[in-house]
Protein backbone atom coordinates (compact mmCIF):
# COMPACT_ATOMS: atom_id res chain seq x y z
CA UNK A 1 0.00 0.00 0.00
CA UNK A 2 1.54 3.41 -1.28
CA UNK A 3 -0.74 5.75 0.45
CA UNK A 4 -0.26 3.59 4.20
CA UNK A 5 3.10 3.84 5.10
CA UNK A 6 3.01 1.55 7.67
CA UNK A 7 0.96 0.38 11.02
CA UNK A 8 2.81 -0.37 13.85
CA UNK A 9 2.47 -1.69 17.52
CA UNK A 10 3.51 1.13 19.71
CA UNK A 11 2.89 -0.26 23.67
CA UNK A 12 -0.56 -1.11 23.57
CA UNK A 13 -1.27 0.70 20.10
CA UNK A 14 -1.25 0.38 16.73
CA UNK A 15 0.38 3.30 14.82
CA UNK A 16 -0.91 4.31 11.63
CA UNK A 17 0.40 6.29 8.89
CA UNK A 18 -2.12 7.98 6.28
CA UNK A 19 0.00 9.44 3.45
CA UNK A 20 -1.67 12.06 1.03
CA UNK A 21 -1.61 9.53 -1.86
CA UNK A 22 -4.09 7.17 -0.50
CA UNK A 23 -6.71 5.37 -2.62
CA UNK A 24 -10.04 3.73 -2.49
CA UNK A 25 -8.87 0.17 -2.90
CA UNK A 26 -5.81 0.71 -0.33
CA UNK A 27 -8.22 2.57 2.26
CA UNK A 28 -10.80 -1.27 1.52
CA UNK A 29 -7.47 -2.95 2.72
CA UNK A 30 -6.26 -0.73 5.57
CA UNK A 31 -9.48 -1.26 6.92
CA UNK A 32 -9.64 -5.27 6.69
CA UNK A 33 -5.98 -4.90 8.12
CA UNK A 34 -6.56 -2.94 10.78
CA UNK A 35 -9.83 -4.34 12.48
CA UNK A 36 -7.95 -7.68 12.16
CA UNK A 37 -4.56 -6.55 14.14
CA UNK A 38 -6.87 -4.78 16.63
CA UNK A 39 -9.13 -7.99 17.40
CA UNK A 40 -5.83 -9.87 17.20
CA UNK A 41 -3.34 -8.10 19.34
CA UNK A 42 -6.03 -6.79 21.57
CA UNK A 43 -4.75 -3.03 21.32
CA UNK A 44 -6.21 -0.12 23.71
CA UNK A 45 -5.91 2.34 21.26
CA UNK A 46 -4.84 3.24 16.85
CA UNK A 47 -3.11 6.63 16.69
CA UNK A 48 -3.67 7.78 13.11
CA UNK A 49 -0.75 9.90 12.30
CA UNK A 50 -1.91 12.45 9.36
CA UNK A 51 1.14 14.40 9.46
CA UNK A 52 1.82 14.34 6.13
CA UNK A 53 -1.76 15.22 4.95
CA UNK A 54 -1.04 19.17 3.41
CA UNK A 55 -4.65 19.37 3.15
CA UNK A 56 -8.07 17.13 3.08
CA UNK A 57 -11.51 16.20 1.52
CA UNK A 58 -14.31 14.40 2.30
CA UNK A 59 -12.76 11.41 1.29
CA UNK A 60 -9.84 11.81 4.09
CA UNK A 61 -11.90 13.02 6.24
CA UNK A 62 -14.58 9.86 6.14
CA UNK A 63 -11.61 7.77 5.49
CA UNK A 64 -10.47 9.21 9.33
CA UNK A 65 -14.09 8.75 11.01
CA UNK A 66 -15.06 5.26 9.26
CA UNK A 67 -11.03 3.85 10.80
CA UNK A 68 -12.47 5.20 13.90
CA UNK A 69 -15.83 3.36 14.22
CA UNK A 70 -14.20 0.57 13.33
CA UNK A 71 -11.84 0.90 16.18
CA UNK A 72 -14.56 2.33 18.59
CA UNK A 73 -16.41 -1.40 17.61
CA UNK A 74 -13.45 -3.16 18.82
CA UNK A 75 -12.97 -1.64 22.07
CA UNK A 76 -10.05 0.38 21.03
CA UNK A 77 -9.68 4.53 21.63
CA UNK A 78 -8.87 6.16 18.20
CA UNK A 79 -6.29 8.99 18.47
CA UNK A 80 -5.27 11.49 15.45
CA UNK A 81 -1.81 13.43 15.64
CA UNK A 82 0.29 15.34 13.19
CA UNK A 83 -3.68 17.24 12.19
CA UNK A 84 -1.93 20.83 10.80
CA UNK A 85 -3.69 24.04 11.42
CA UNK A 86 -5.06 24.16 7.82
CA UNK A 87 -5.50 20.45 8.01
CA UNK A 88 -8.24 21.21 11.03
CA UNK A 89 -10.32 24.32 9.85
CA UNK A 90 -10.89 22.19 6.39
CA UNK A 91 -12.01 19.48 8.52
CA UNK A 92 -14.57 21.94 10.49
CA UNK A 93 -15.58 23.79 6.92
CA UNK A 94 -16.69 20.46 5.71
CA UNK A 95 -19.09 19.59 8.44
CA UNK A 96 -16.46 16.95 9.74
CA UNK A 97 -16.10 16.85 13.24
CA UNK A 98 -15.00 13.30 13.62
CA UNK A 99 -17.06 12.48 16.96
CA UNK A 100 -15.78 9.41 17.18
CA UNK A 101 -12.17 10.29 17.63
CA UNK A 102 -9.83 12.21 19.87
CA UNK A 103 -6.76 14.22 19.07
CA UNK A 104 -3.62 14.80 20.59
CA UNK A 105 -0.69 16.77 19.68
CA UNK A 106 1.90 13.89 18.76
CA UNK A 107 2.60 10.22 19.04
CA UNK A 108 3.55 10.84 23.39
CA UNK A 109 0.86 12.92 24.09
CA UNK A 110 -1.61 10.42 22.22
CA UNK A 111 0.23 7.35 24.67
CA UNK A 112 0.25 9.19 27.53
CA UNK A 113 -3.68 9.71 27.19
CA UNK A 114 -4.04 5.78 26.14
CA UNK A 115 -1.70 4.97 29.41
CA UNK A 116 -4.39 6.90 31.31
CA UNK A 117 -7.36 5.06 30.09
Amino acid sequence: MSGVTSINLVENALLVSIQDDVTDTEIVELQDTLSNRIAKENVKGVILDISSLEIVDTFVGRVIAQLAGISKLLAAETYVVGMRPAVAVTLVELGMYLPETRTALSLTHALTQLRRA
